[in-house]
């Protein structure tokens, strides 16, 4: 018998856990981002990378702060998410960065476009930067160390270790090869009834 290490209920658990709070925070993102506005008037959509940051900053250090802050935090529990739901602790961290910026981005693309069909609601390029880099800075802040903690805890797991030093993964996931039982049986031909 042949037996093969898993990570783990703790991994299943991140990775379920993940999940279901990706799909509440994704959920409270469309709730707050594509309700439309009753409103007298919008401004017009901002195209020009960094002007509406510009613009915030013009308004004074509290009201910039709140605004940006605003921004950075909308998606940044996705820095998170989007790598637990992952689930994998062996990657590079590098590439694990790269596809969590990239899927941020392409949710915070997603959510500008379906603006534009919402009332009220107009596109702001930089509101897809602020949410990238809030993406990203989460990410950065809790992923590595994270991932990190938990291979040190998986290789430390003797707590929960069988009488035979086996852990919970190796003891009811098995992989078995099956010897050979000769020949595969072949069927005679029979003949088509007219």
């Amino acid at each position: 018998m042949q037996r093969q290490r898993f990570g783990g209920s703790a991994t299943i658990r991140i990775r379920v856990t993940g999940g279901v709070l990706l799909v509440a925070h994704l959920a409270l993102v469309a709730w707050l981002t594509l309700r439309p506005l009753d409103v007298p008037w919008v401004t017009p959509p901002n195209l020009h990378p960094l002007a509406g940051i510009r613009a915030d900053l013009a308004l004074g250090a509290r009201e910039a702060a709140r605004r940006i802050g605003e921004g950075l935090a909308l998606l940044a529990p996705l820095g998170v998410l989007l790598p637990a739901v992952h689930g994998r602790l062996a990657v590079s961290p590098l590439a694990s960065l790269i596809r969590t910026a990239v899927a941020g981005a392409l949710i915070s693309l997603g959510i500008a476009l379906l603006q534009t069909g919402v009332p009220g609601r107009v596109v702001d390029v930089d509101s897809l930067l602020l949410n990238t880099a809030g993406v990203v800075l989460a990410h950065l802040a809790v992923v590595p160390a994270g991932r990190a903690w938990l291979r040190r805890r998986d290789a430390g797991d003797v707590g929960d270790a069988g009488e035979d030093g086996d852990t919970w993964a190796e003891r009811f996931v098995t992989v078995r090869e099956e010897p050979a039982q000769g020949r595969t049986p072949t069927i005679p031909r029979v003949g088509i009834a007219p």
